[in-house]
Parts: C-alpha cells; structure tokens; sequence
C-alpha cells in the first residue's frame, strides 16, 4: 500500500494536523507538569503501561488475526490526540492538563510505539514466518519528524503571532480532517480485503475505546484526584491519536488491514467520548465517586 495518496497525502495530513496542535501550544504547557506531577504520572501510566495490557488481553480474548492484532497494539501504543482538549473542554475537565499531557504523550510515543508494536509483531508473527514485517526504528522516527517538527514550527508560530495562531486553528484543524478522510477512505476501497477487517475490529474497537475512557477517569478519582482533572486524563487516555497509528500502519509497514483498528477507533471515540463525558458529569456519579475515594 505505497500509493502517492498513502505516502504523500497521509504524512501530508499528519503534518498539518500536528502543526495545528503546535499553533495551541506553548513551552509553559511542557513546563506545567512540574506543578502537578502526580497527576501526570497517574494518566502517563494509564497511557502507556495500563491500556497495551489491556490491548493485548482484548486481542487475545477476540481471536483477532495476527495482522490486526499488531494494529490494536500499535493503536493502544499511540499517544493521546487533540480532540481530547475539545472533549475536555465540552465537559469542563482541566484543559490546561490535557494539553501538557498531549505534548508529552508526543515525545514519548517516540519510545513507546517501536517497543509495543515490534513485541506485537514478533509475538503475533503477522506474516507466518515469511519475510519479516518489524517496524524500523528509522522509519519511525522519520514519521514523528512529521509529527515534532510541525509541532514545533506552530509553536514558533504561536510564539510570533498569538492572533494569527487562534485565527489558523480552526481553518487548520478542519484543512487537515478532509484531508485526513479522504486519504483513509482512498485506501480503504483501493484494498480489496477491506471490508473484512472492518467487520472483525467493530467491537473490540469500541470495548477498548470504553475501558480506555472507563481507566482515564476511575484510576485518578480513586487515587484522590479532583473531578476536573480526572475528567481531563479520561479524555486523554480514552481518545488515542488515531491518525498516527494510522500513518505508520499505511506508510511505515504498507499494510491496509493493520491501520483498520486505528481507522474504526478513530470514528467511534467520537459518539463514545460525547456519551461517557455526559455520564460522568452527572450529579449522582460524582457523588459515587467521591463517596469512593
């Protein structure tokens, strides 16, 4: 799957996308941590520890084949998104939070994905012992070259001009989404096994999509910490930046069906997200939760 429109539009997408993040952030957001590290580390552990276990029990326990298995670890691997920030906001959760943990899920990630998805690959064994898939370190690395250095170009950007930067968020963000939707669905109906990878991912997609956000937000408030910012790390646990486990499905391996997990997830998390925030902010679940802590 080396098409122009895989590896030229969808790197594309991911730049901008995460030039768009850059355009929201500033060196306080990566200095922020140092004034609530507990809290970080809480939702740090959840990302990067808690849900590949997670991820790999589900796979496990679904039958996936091995080729969608290695796509639901590389997605359990991928660091948190900017839609968590909306999400946050919609349902008052400490954005500021969400922001210092995107921006250091990010620089992570660098670390995480290789070592989560090459243990996928090598355990699941995805080409039945022919020519080896692994994930090359390089060509990871190059990937998030696109995902940084647009980050830190917006970050200048911001740093500049704080008008320019709010004005060219929202055009920015919306750009890159179209982009993003037409390069994934090209992809999609040019592979002709599509269709039955969609179908097996349905469901595990949308249970890890709800432990994700389930974990993001119990794990803090029964380790004491405030609604708003346990709301925050749901958001951020709970909603994985999809276009990134995307990208190195597609460009990196070239493989269709191994993207399909990221794919799906990244359309479900949206009505998911919408309906755990509502619950969660009702009265008598915040008073369940305080009454235990």
């Amino acid at each position: 799957m080396n098409t122009p429109l895989v590896t030229v539009g969808l790197p594309l997408a991911l730049a901008v996308i995460m030039f768009g993040l850059g355009l929201s952030l500033t060196v306080a957001d990566f200095t922020r941590i140092a004034k609530t590290p507990r809290v970080v580390a809480i939702a740090l552990v959840c990302q990067v520890v808690v849900l590949p276990v997670i991820a790999f029990g589900l796979v496990l326990a679904f039958g996936l084949p091995p080729i969608l298995a290695v796509g639901m670890m590389l997605l359990a691997a991928s660091p948190g998104g900017t839609t968590a920030n909306l999400f946050s906001h919609l349902f008052r959760g400490d954005v500021a939070l969400n922001v210092s943990l995107t921006a250091v899920n990010s620089v992570l990630a660098v670390v995480t994905v290789p070592l989560v998805t090459n243990f996928a690959i090598d355990y699941f064994d995805p080409s039945g012992g022919a020519d080896a898939i692994g994930l090359q370190i390089g060509k990871v690395l190059q990937v998030f070259a696109i995902v940084l250095v647009p980050v830190a170009l917006g970050m200048l950007v911001r740093r500049w001009s704080v008008d320019f930067a709010t004005r060219m968020e929202r055009p920015v963000r919306i750009g890159s989404a179209v982009t993003l939707v037409l390069v994934i669905v090209g992809a999609i109906l040019s592979d002709s096994g599509a269709d039955d990878a969609l179908a097996d991912v349905g469901v595990i997609t949308l249970v890890f999509c709800l432990i994700s956000l389930t974990i993001g937000y119990l794990v803090p408030r029964l380790l004491g910490i405030r609604t708003r910012q346990a709301i925050a790390c749901s958001m951020e646990v709970g909603l994985h930046n999809s276009t990134i486990a995307i990208t190195i499905a597609l460009s990196v391996i070239g493989s269709t069906e191994m993207a399909m997990p990221a794919a799906v997830y990244g359309v479900v998390m949206f009505p998911l997200a919408a309906g755990f925030g509502w619950l969660i902010t009702r009265p008598w679940m915040r008073r369940a939760t305080v009454a235990a802590e």
